[in-house]
């Protein structure tokens, strides 16, 4: 094998596969990068056995051949390089890859790619092409909220599911729900409904800035693998199996107040609430007051035992009567930083019962928050 390429675009490529790479495994394969050649590119793989990233790079082939090599090594060791050409060669049946680059001659050890686990393809799967910036600001919206911990499978995935001309994702970790509607532009043959890993998404709304060409979302006639081909990248994702909370149940049906702010001012006076309420298990308590239509404000405090108090205040309008709710700092600071520079309007119907919030005027983004419990 021996390929060459600048340093810039195999930097660009293997900052795309790294996430893939597993951080900790008993397979010694899934720390690597798989290096191939395909035709008149190189192909550069990553898996972590959940998910897997492929993305072909522009290379000059002289002869073809595949190896794997220590993924951050590698990483970390072109990134040193100056933006010139980087000839890779591989000896026939030798497991060392010679890296020439700049003034430098580089040996790395590897292992036979024929070790490398083998990336799950699709066949006959049902493809549905996404419009890349919508489904960037549905992955934004709602992957925040799906739950990092493993007691409930389930609940660390997204449920996906396109049925006509829409497409709607949720998360929901058992303290928040969120829920969003994108229109398709065509619709695809039966509705479709899987579970994708929280983080398969998160990888791939890093991939989807500045892409203009549709994404092609492909599922397997088991409904075990989901593909989202693009361009030049592959991303292939292990579907969760199990079924997701029904959370239309969830989501409350009418409100007894309504608040409507803005979304940047309210994200910065809970992010200084959050400052006291670190020591007061995240609590910030939020107090609608004024008239019962009209404008009015909503204060917001915290406290630190022994140490201080907060309070905040800013304008509201208000529709219904005042109210109080408390909820988790950090779950309010979630959601506000995805709807910053909006206005956003918080619905309630007592302290305990979950709050809403949504963007003011859309009917795409509901979030819902459990609140904490506290004594007035």
């Amino acid at each position: 094998m021996r390929i060459s390429t600048d340093q810039e675009t195999l930097q660009r490529g293997l900052s795309v596969v790294s996430r893939a790479v597993a951080t900790r495994s008993t397979l010694p394969q899934t720390g690597h990068v798989c290096i191939a050649t395909d035709g008149e590119r190189l192909k550069l793989s990553a898996t972590n056995l959940e998910i897997a990233i492929t993305n072909w790079i522009t290379a000059t082939v002289e002869d073809e051949g595949a190896i794997t090599i220590p993924a951050r090594l590698l990483t970390d060791f072109v990134a040193t390089l100056p933006n010139e050409k980087i000839t890779l060669g591989v000896a026939a049946r030798s497991k060392r890859a010679e890296i020439t680059g700049a003034r430098s001659e580089t040996t790395i050890s590897g292992m036979d790619a024929d070790d490398f686990p083998p990336i799950p393809t699709i066949s006959d799967a049902q493809v549905i092409r996404l419009e890349p910036s919508s489904l960037r600001e549905a992955i934004e919206h709602v992957v925040f909220a799906a739950a990092t911990d493993d007691s409930r499978p389930v609940l660390t995935g997204v449920h996906v599911k396109i049925a006509e001309d829409r497409l709607t994702l949720a998360a929901a970790d058992g303290f928040r729900l969120a829920v969003f509607h994108v229109t398709t532009a065509e619709a695809p043959a039966e509705t479709v409904e899987v579970i994708i890993p929280a983080r398969a998404l998160q990888e791939l709304g890093r991939l989807l800035p500045d892409r203009e060409e549709p994404v092609a979302l492909e599922i397997n006639a088991a409904r075990s693998t989901a593909l989202f081909r693009l361009s030049d990248v592959e991303l292939t994702a292990q579907l969760i199996q199990g079924t997701f909370p029904a959370y239309d149940q969830l989501i409350p049906a009418q409100y007894q107040t309504r608040v409507i702010l803005d979304a940047g001012e309210f994200l910065r006076e809970v992010r200084t609430a959050a400052v006291f309420a670190r020591d007061g298990s995240g609590i910030v308590r939020l107090e609608s007051s004024g008239p019962e239509d009209g404008e009015g404000k909503l204060t917001i405090r915290a406290r630190a035992e022994e140490q201080g108090d907060h309070e905040g205040n800013m304008d509201a309008a208000i529709e219904g009567e005042a109210a109080k709710i408390a909820f988790n700092s950090r779950y309010l600071q979630d959601v506000l930083q995805v709807l910053d520079g909006r206005q956003v309007a918080l619905e309630s119907t007592g302290p305990s019962n979950p709050g809403v919030l949504r963007p003011e005027g859309s009917e795409n983004y509901i979030h819902v928050i459990m609140p904490m419990f506290v004594q007035w």
